[in-house]
């Protein structure tokens, strides 16, 4: 991964809140004039409000990169974030591989009612425990305790599985 070679304008830095430890790796300008912050630990998209929002790499669920836009989505069903970039530069790279370093564990796994669950096991940048998620197929109730008790089940058999 390569590190910008260009400093991040002062706009963007006073707005930015960095937790001890976090160091940028890329940024972008958007189209509204703000910036894109791809940091050791965290992604920053600009907000409404002027500030910006913090999402730790292992909460994005996917991340894309096509006509300009970044297009982000966070894991378990939370908000999906698009913004137009005017030069994307290293970020699209930066955010995949950052994203990619998280995940310890994917498993797509079959019900037994029919349909399936993806199961993944990622863990912060800053290490510590895994966390997982689970993403059940489309049509898929997640709130269904029944459905909800097999991947749970199956989730208790891939953490003896894998040690983690």
């Amino acid at each position: 991964m390569r590190l910008s070679r260009h400093r991040l304008p002062a706009s963007a830095r006073d707005v930015l809140a960095l937790e001890r430890g976090e160091r940028v790796l890329a940024f972008a300008p958007t189209r509204g004039g703000s910036h894109v912050v791809a940091t050791s630990t965290a992604l920053h998209l600009p907000v409404v409000s002027g500030g910006t929002a913090r999402i730790p790499w292992e909460r994005i669920e996917q991340a894309s990169w096509r006509d300009g836009r970044l297009r982000v989505q966070e894991i378990l069903g939370g908000p999906e974030h698009e913004i137009g970039l005017t030069d994307a530069g290293s970020v699209p790279e930066t955010v995949r591989e950052r994203v990619t370093s998280t995940v310890v564990v994917n498993h797509q796994a079959p019900l037994p009612g029919g349909g399936s669950v993806r199961i993944a096991g990622r863990r912060p940048a800053t290490g510590g425990e895994v966390r997982w998620s689970l993403q059940f197929d489309a049509g898929a109730d997640p709130s269904d305790p029944g459905l909800r008790a097999q991947a749970e089940q199956i989730l208790t058999e891939l953490r003896e599985r894998t040690g983690l």
